[in-house]
């Protein structure tokens, strides 16, 4: 019998700054898709670039955030294992925010992502590449990855590790693993090094770059190190993208040498078998 992923662990709902939708929402559209497990990381980016034309605001309330999800755990625990989670938009002078807050809830699991290199976001294209061309600007994205996890490292996978192809001049048309393929090395084995994980986000499909975040050739390239920890995230911020592509994610893995993904309990991996 083919298996499945039904496991959607990075997922936001109306507590992230970019979402509209109530978690219960999210949740009931979980169920009816049949999914086994769904984890919310809402989004915390202190310190967030402001851009007056079109700013969101990614502060959290943390606490809110944690109540709501524990009533409704508890109200649909027949039906769906929710697990609690965060992405962290990861700076280097973060550092002591982030472990303060860790300390604070016991969270499932951590998400860092690299919104943000050098206190720009790719998305706001006219500032992150204004006099750069696009190889300089995502060779400075990548070495900022490599920064935030000399100064922080006490995350459980690293969210999208390409997100600035999403945005860039040409998006994906000029990139390949190997014209960035010596930082991309130094990702991966620190990484595996520091047993962090790799997400693998189908948001890149959504974004119709035709391969999720990151590409294919950076999956495989982690496998070949000897990468063992997936994690597998629609990053949806509304129903209709809960569980993006997942079959097609789950192709793109397997014909990269894995056999199984990863959820966390408790900040511990659980292997699932793809």
């Amino acid at each position: 019998m083919q298996t499945k992923i039904l496991s959607d662990i990075h997922l936001h709902s109306s507590f992230s700054g970019d979402s509209e939708t109530p978690m219960e929402a999210m949740i009931q559209a979980g169920i009816q898709k049949g999914l086994h497990h769904m984890c919310f990381t809402e989004h915390l980016d202190l310190d967030y670039p402001y851009h007056p034309e079109d700013f969101v605001d990614f502060s959290l309330d943390d606490d809110s955030y944690r109540q709501t999800f524990l009533t409704l755990r508890d109200k649909y625990q027949h039906q769906i294992e929710l697990l609690f989670g965060i992405e962290l938009g990861l700076q280097p002078h973060l550092k002591d925010a982030h472990s303060q807050l860790l300390k604070k809830h016991p969270f499932d699991f951590v998400i860092g992502s690299s919104h943000t290199a050098r206190g720009e976001d790719p998305y706001y294209t006219s500032s992150f590449f204004q006099n750069r061309g696009e190889r300089e600007a995502y060779t400075l994205y990548f070495t900022s990855i490599l920064e935030n996890l000399d100064a922080f490292s006490d995350i459980d996978t690293y969210g999208h590790i390409d997100y600035v192809v999403r945005y860039g001049p040409n998006r994906n048309k000029n990139y390949t693993y190997e014209m960035y393929g010596e930082v991309l090395d130094q990702i991966l084995k620190t990484l595996i090094q520091k047993g962090i994980g790799m997400e693998v986000n189908s948001g890149g499909l959504k974004y119709g770059l035709g391969q999720p975040n990151p590409c294919e050739e950076i999956i495989r390239r982690y496998h070949q190190l000897g990468g063992k920890i997936i994690t597998i995230g629609s990053d949806a911020h509304s129903p209709e993208y809960l569980a993006y592509e997942f079959p097609k994610i789950s192709e793109i893995l397997k014909s990269c040498g894995f056999t199984h993904y990863t959820i966390f309990r408790q900040r511990t991996p659980v292997f699932l078998p793809l």
